[in-house]
């Protein structure tokens, strides 16, 4: 699997990441009801967890959690609007989530306060 950033979206995620963490994209089913009804969502980490995979981006390599990789095709791109601030993710096929969020799920050090 391999995942493309647009440059609006490298940029996008840049300023938020900092340089800092790890891209991950999750599939997030928080209030989805069911383990196979999430949403893609792309979150910032501080390290992979025990069950992620590194699928190879560009220009950054991202976290995928083993058992997610069934919903995801083999090659996709994620975008960013500058209005709305939205990031999407698709592929030549489909459209994963037209309205994707970045979440940054670090720990905050002491002394730096979340915006």
């Amino acid at each position: 699997m391999s995942i493309q950033f647009t440059e609006a979206a490298q940029s996008a995620i840049g300023k938020v990441r900092g340089g800092q963490g790890y891209i991950k994209l999750a599939y997030d089913s928080e209030g989805c009801g069911c383990s196979v009804s999430g949403v893609p969502t792309l979150w910032i980490v501080d390290e992979a967890g025990p069950f992620d995979l590194v699928k190879q981006g560009e220009p950054f390599d991202v976290l995928m959690e083993q058992k997610h990789e069934v919903f995801f095709e083999d090659a996709m791109k994620v975008d960013y609007q500058e209005i709305g601030h939205i990031f999407s993710l698709k592929s030549s096929g489909q459209i994963y989530n037209a309205r994707m969020q970045l979440v940054d799920k670090r720990k905050q050090p002491a002394g730096r306060q979340a915006d």
